[in-house]
């Protein structure tokens, strides 16, 4: 019987694993190339919802662009300080005046000393020409401040991701709200079924009144009624919900429910406002935009300092019919600018005014954010005791439905007590949904002011 060795043994359970690894990588790549259509299923959670729309967003596609615009443009800038190289080859005919060529007279035989005509000379010259930025302050200015652009393009996607995070967020818990409401329709609508059956029960039987049963079909026709628009509210969020994280007219199905999403986050103004001031991509994005302003402002003022630069020329020349010569150039340049009519002063002063109005805007900005975070620490408290407050009332509705049926079983009262009791549940019903959908949308409103939205579970 043949053994393998432990060294081939090895080998193989590598390649296997490596075999593995690689079907594993195809088969998800297979899947993420498969298209969504309309018949695709999407389980989404509601983190999941607002990450997705952070990350996909049109809005958030183009914020990206500009990044990458203005990280061309920190190209740009930084080619100030890297040499410049061209090549140059020309052909040429020329003719000379001999009095213009010779500046000095020397007696030349079969030239005129008053000047003639030279030529036609053909040349043909080929040379690199290399400029190099040795000391320019200017330029360094103006690459840092290109990059503190693209520090607040970056931050400008996070504002923007967070825009559309929110949004997602939104539309989530309004399907969330069109669902639960659809459910307590329903509820209502075969509660209205039930009351109209005990009605003809008692009518056949004697023991109840054609009036019980008008106001029953009256009541189950008015709960069909709402449940037809609950039913149609429920499709439309869908759509926008879909919409809102750019994806086709997929089949959503949302694991998250009202009642099943976090209640009762603790949390205080002070530590909300110290995670806003640290996670708002706003407040950030035009915080560097005013710091980009200010470097613009001190590279403009360094245009006045001198300049050094490196020049060199180097190439071959020939009169056509004779040899080649090489020739080059090099010299050392130092520029100094002296008046250019008050226009730098110009565009130092435009800079610095933009500063000014960026930082005037980051003030209002960052009081905007402290009265933000300050509303969604109320909205939430309240939205918590409001929630409280709605279950106790569904409960005593509860209650009054079962008691008022009951006497209306037994024939001791007629079922305009039931109906009434019924109507009383739907409003709580109604009130507890709108009452949960209040208490996420303040939490969803917490993390939008925060700067956390997209942390949001």
């Amino acid at each position: 019987m043949n053994c393998l060795s432990l060294p081939r043994l090895v080998s193989l359970g590598f390649k296997i694993s490596i075999l593995v690894a690689l079907l594993a990588f195809l088969a998800r790549v297979a899947a993420a190339q498969q298209p969504v259509t309309a018949d695709t299923t999407i389980r989404l959670t509601l983190g999941e919802a607002v990450r997705l729309a952070a990350r996909q967003n049109a809005a958030v596609e183009s914020a990206r662009y500009r990044v990458q615009a203005a990280q061309a443009r920190v190209t740009q800038r930084r080619a100030d300080l890297l040499p410049d190289v061209t090549g140059v080859a020309a052909e040429r005919r020329t003719t000379l005046n001999s009095a213009a060529a010779f500046p000095i007279e020397l007696p030349v035989p079969g030239i005129d000393p008053r000047g003639s005509i030279l030529g036609p000379l053909d040349v043909f010259d080929a040379r690199a020409r290399v400029t190099q930025s040795l000391f320019d302050p200017a330029a360094r200015g103006r690459i840092q401040s290109a990059r503190t652009s693209v520090a607040a393009a970056g931050a400008d996607v996070g504002q923007t991701a967070d825009v559309a995070a929110t949004s997602a967020a939104s539309a989530y818990l309004s399907v969330l709200r069109a669902d639960a409401v659809y459910r307590a329709r329903l509820q209502d609508s075969t509660l209205a079924t039930e009351l109209l059956q005990i009605a003809r029960d008692q009518l056949s039987a004697g023991t109840g009144v054609a009036l019980d049963v008008t106001r029953a079909r009256a009541q189950l026709t008015s709960a069909r009624s709402q449940l037809i628009a609950a039913r149609n509210e429920r499709d439309r969020t869908r759509i926008d919900l879909a919409r809102s994280l750019s994806l086709p007219l997929v089949n959503l199905v949302l694991v998250d429910s009202l009642s099943t999403l976090p209640l009762n986050v603790a949390t205080t103004e002070r530590e909300a406002l110290d995670v806003a001031y640290r996670g708002r991509n706003d407040l950030q994005a035009i915080t560097l935009q005013a710091e980009a302003a200010r470097q613009q402002a001190s590279a403009i003022r360094k245009e006045a300092l001198p300049k050094v630069g490196l020049q060199a020329d180097y190439g071959l020349s020939q009169r056509n019919g004779r040899s080649y010569l090489p020739t080059y150039d090099l010299g050392l340049m130092l520029s100094l600018p002296i008046f250019d009519g008050f226009r730098r002063e110009g565009r130092v002063e435009e800079q610095t005014q933009i500063a000014r109005e960026l930082d005037n805007r980051a003030r209002d900005l960052r009081t905007q954010v402290e009265a933000d975070v300050r509303i969604a620490v109320l909205n939430l408290a309240s939205s918590t005791e409001a929630v409280a407050a709605a279950r106790e009332r569904l409960s005593l509705a509860e209650q009054e439905v079962a008691q008022s049926r009951e006497r209306f079983q037994a024939g001791v009262a007629g079922n305009a007590d039931v109906i009434t009791a019924s109507l009383t549940l739907n409003s709580a019903r109604t009130q507890l949904v709108d009452a949960l959908t209040a208490y996420q949308a303040s939490r969803v409103a917490l993390a939008r002011a925060e700067g956390v939205i997209s942390t949001l579970d």
